[in-house]
């Protein structure tokens, strides 16, 4: 099949780049295969993006809360009829494999059903004064134009938990997808489009980040920006929107630890670490890439871990037999492979995996397990990103804490322990946004919000209560209506 041509969608309309240049996606699975040609948009193309989202605020704000739910349930039964069709096309360009990619679709639909709700709710609350004959109250009022950037590695579930919140409150977004996942992002918009959302209310630009970001945070229209990604990027954005007082929400990156006890049940922390560890090719934000194990067990716990890990059979996602797919494009996978060669030469003891699948034809890695790893050495400090966990030795619970905690980032932990003092101290003393008891450290369900601590994160965190209220600012309100002047 030859691959198509793609479109911006900018005031309800498909619409070429403004120069008529585009730039192609490969499929990690296959990287001599070209599977689309998508706008290398312009500061123009995401300015005009801009322009139609501020054209079509006013309307969309005085819009009834009822009817923009409606809207965006249509799109969100739209999204269950055409979720085979969009895992497909997530498989074939994020590399992740398919039952990965149905998984993220349903995760997708929960949090919109989710915010939908919770848009319905979070309109504001009436309070008693003390002053006789008056009454008080605020409410909740959506904020204007917000931009979206999402990332290549939950390309439609982010977007969704960004989107969704942001729309059912009012506003109007420009939304940039990950350029390794352009098609996913358009297919999401299309769920929109298709469900009748008025023109201008939520727009598309594909592009690079330099090409196209800047109006996305330096425009004066923009008052939020909801950003998943680098922390170095992170960081960036957080630097350019301040000056403006732009609200930010960013979800970054994680070093994320997984602290194994001598009491633990070892063979459902190895399912857990193994399963959070190499998920998706170790591409979750929220993937547990360190596990610090006590000294008593580490050897057994270290040979259970090593002989599960072997077990996954790498390739093509959309075959039924893969267990883990390739990871997500050229520049992913060269780094990947030099943060394994480092740690190779860093002193730490490769267990298992540390190469490339000789003879393949995509961006496919073995599974890799570092031990005796160094907690200060760049492979336990630095996120790598990719299908690597370091194991590390520790002598007691009070060093596993430490260890935990002494890294820049802080997003997501987890404790594998029957104690239930060490795991409450634990959940006191961890220093991240979501931790947990005898889980993997990437579960997360929609009705709890979702943010880092640190270098991982920064503003109101998405997802659960704190969804809408990021997109919203408050209004307190007070009437007379018989008491004194």
């Amino acid at each position: 099949m030859t691959p198509g041509h793609y479109s911006n969608y900018i005031n309800g309309q498909w619409m070429p780049p403004s120069r008529g240049r585009y730039f192609e996606h490969h499929n990690p699975a296959r990287y001599a295969e070209v599977t689309g040609y998508y706008p290398a948009s312009e500061e123009v193309d995401a300015v005009t993006a801009i322009e139609a989202a501020a054209a079509a605020y006013p309307g969309w704000k005085g819009t009834n809360l009822v009817r923009r739910s409606e809207l965006l349930r249509h799109a969100l039964q739209l999204m269950t009829e055409r979720s085979r069709e969009i895992a497909e096309i997530l498989t074939t360009e994020n590399g992740k494999t398919l039952s990965e990619s149905r998984a993220e679709i349903a995760a997708a639909a929960r949090e919109m059903d989710y915010q939908i709700t919770q848009g319905m709710s979070a309109i504001g609350k009436t309070v008693p004064l003390e002053r006789s004959g008056a009454i008080g109250y605020s409410v909740r009022e959506p904020l204007g134009v917000v931009s979206v950037i999402s990332p290549w590695n939950f390309p439609f579930n982010v977007p969704g938990r960004k989107c969704v919140p942001a729309l059912v409150a009012g506003n109007t977004c420009i939304f940039k997808p990950a350029s390794l996942t352009p098609r996913t992002g358009i297919e999401f918009v299309r769920l929109f489009h298709d469900a009748g959302l008025p023109p201008g209310v939520l727009n598309l630009v594909t592009g690079s980040g330099r090409a196209v970001g800047t109006p996305f945070i330096t425009d004066p229209r923009i008052r939020a920006i909801s950003f998943t990604g680098s922390t170095e990027v992170g960081l960036q954005i957080q630097r350019t929107a301040a000056p403006h007082l732009v609200r930010t929400q960013l979800e970054l990156g994680g070093k994320n630890p997984a602290i194994v006890l001598e009491d633990a049940d070892l063979d459902a922390a190895a399912k857990a670490i193994v399963t959070a560890a190499f998920s998706c090719a170790g591409q979750w934000c929220t993937s547990t890439s360190r596990a610090i194990v006590l000294d008593g067990v580490y050897d057994s716990f270290l040979e259970m871990i090593t002989k599960r890990a072997s077990k996954i059979v790498v390739g093509n996602g959309m075959e039924s037999r893969t267990g883990m797919g390739p990871v997500c494009g050229k520049e992913q996978y060269a780094n990947i492979l030099a943060a394994i060669e480092a740690g190779k030469q860093g002193g730490a003891h490769l267990v298992v995996g540390g190469e490339p699948i000789d003879g393949s034809e995509g961006y496919y890695i073995q599974p890799t397990i570092f031990s005796e790893v160094n907690p200060r050495s760049d492979l336990a400090q630095m996120e790598i990103f990719g299908p690597v966990l370091s194991v590390i030795r520790v002598r007691d619970f009070e060093e596993a804490l430490r260890v935990a905690n002494d890294v820049r980032y802080g997003l997501c932990s987890s404790i594998f322990t029957r104690n239930l003092e060490r795991a409450c101290r634990f959940l006191q003393q961890t220093d991240v946004g979501l931790t947990h008891v005898n889980l993997m450290t990437a579960l997360k369900e929609p009705q709890l919000s979702f943010g880092g601590r640190k270098a991982s994160g920064f503003g109101i965190p998405e997802a659960g209560e704190t969804g809408v209220e990021f997109f919203t600012q408050h209004k307190v309100i007070y009437i007379n209506y018989g008491g004194e002047s």
